[in-house]
């Protein structure tokens, strides 16, 4: 495809999330399960990348890089670190964040929750709990208030069906291993209580965030700006190998659709999306014998993005904003391809008039991959573990003046 020219209001960006960025965010729940014994985690977050720092330097770094918008998380951690105390001075941080994307062109593209909680809703039982619905959208309502009029677009909560995922991904249940019990205890929960969301295969909870997503949207509403608000899913491009259509159908059910079709009356859906699983008539089958592998050890399918748009197109019926999609590797020249392959594939579901609003690559940079700690580079820009210091990869280069022409 050559020289395809993206709709005029098209958005580009680099995405990140504030555990993963920011640094001893020491209220949260997952600082408290970096630091268990036993934990599953490779390593603690620590310093992170010092993005609640460093803020205004990456912010500029990503506007000479050439992108329009910034997607990025405020947490839930340190603007509510106890039950119903706000933090002015949390909300003023984040107020600065914003009016520092808008002085270098960015929009703003904010995510209320990704992945961390406070620390207090765990010891009320989290995502398992009846009540946490109402407690987010007081949340959401308190953050809207104040930063609301500085928003370009808002996502509720980040991938609330990735426990359902993993679940078909993984060959354990996070509820099986040691530390399941050892996280209970440190939260003076039962371990049925542990209401985690990243983790949690629970219905009640997926009930609760359903829950907490429709009222966290109402709250959102009601406050200060004009903007549209939706939220994120970890969507797997599910294909059928010979015989597994029926299979594959049910992996998609399980994994996507009871959310998708939850989402109707939003006014957009983000995609996140890494590679494709392959499923036959036993269930999940492995990628071709010498396939490329990412860091993560996923398959190297940049393709898989045109399938899962389509996809939440299809079920949800409303607009796309790719959120995530990236690769991670030490091999930038891999990256560079894996964003042209992923970008012809977007190009291809505009043509088919498909409404995709814009292109967030994960990530703006290396940062704290969770419980696979600093290894796995998915980053347009390096970072110094030692220093801090920010270094753009060729990608972020290539990217950056994708975004700036506007054309493939």
């Amino acid at each position: 495809m050559a020289n395809f020219s993206f709709p005029e209001s098209f958005l580009w960006g680099a995405a990140t999330a504030a555990h993963q960025v920011e640094g001893n965010n020491i209220n949260s729940e997952s600082w408290v399960l970096e630091h268990l014994p036993g934990t599953f985690y490779a390593e603690p977050s620590g310093d992170a990348c010092d993005a609640y720092h460093r803020y205004a330097e990456d912010i500029a770094l990503l506007a000479s890089l050439g992108f329009n918008a910034y997607r990025f998380s405020v947490e839930w951690a340190r603007i509510e670190p106890e039950e119903g105390e706000f933090s002015f001075a949390a909300l003023e941080h984040y107020r600065r964040v914003l009016t520092t994307c808008h002085e270098h062109g960015l929009k703003p593209v904010v995510t209320y929750h990704h992945f961390t909680s406070p620390r207090w809703l765990m010891r009320c039982g989290g995502w398992v709990d009846a009540k946490t619905p109402d407690r987010f959208a007081r949340y959401c309502e308190r953050v809207t208030r104040h930063l609301g009029d500085l928003m370009s677009a808002a996502c509720t909560l980040n991938e609330p069906n990735l426990a359902l995922v993993l679940e078909k991904l993984l060959p354990f249940a996070f509820q099986e291993l040691p530390w399941w019990a050892t996280a209970a205890e440190a939260f003076g929960v039962t371990p049925d209580r542990l209401g985690l969301f990243q983790f949690n295969v629970n219905p009640q909870a997926h009930q609760v965030i359903q829950r907490a997503h429709r009222q966290a949207v109402e709250a959102i509403k009601s406050g200060p700006g004009d903007f549209p608000v939706g939220l994120t899913l970890a969507l797997v491009d599910v294909q059928a190998a010979a015989g597994g259509e029926i299979q594959a159908a049910e992996y998609r059910r399980a994994m996507h659709d009871g959310y998708l079709e939850q989402l109707r009356d939003d006014d957009f859906v983000g995609v996140q999306t890494y590679s494709r699983m392959l499923v036959g008539p036993e269930g999940r089958i492995a990628p071709p014998a010498g396939s490329e592998l990412n860091q993560m050890g996923d398959e190297y399918y940049p393709e898989a993005l045109g399938g899962t748009i389509r996809h939440a197109a299809r079920v949800a019926g409303i607009p796309v904003l790719v959120t995530e999609n990236g690769l991670a590797s030490t091999d930038d020249t891999r990256r560079v391809e894996y964003f042209r392959r992923a970008l012809r594939c977007v190009a291809d579901c505009l043509q088919e008039d498909i409404d995709v609003r814009g292109y967030f690559c994960w990530s703006a940079l290396d940062n704290f991959e969770w419980n696979s700690g600093y290894r796995p580079k998915f980053g347009i820009i390096a970072v110094d573990r030692e220093t801090q210091q920010r270094t753009p990869k060729p990608s972020a280069a290539w990217l950056g003046a994708v975004a700036r022409a506007n054309r493939l």
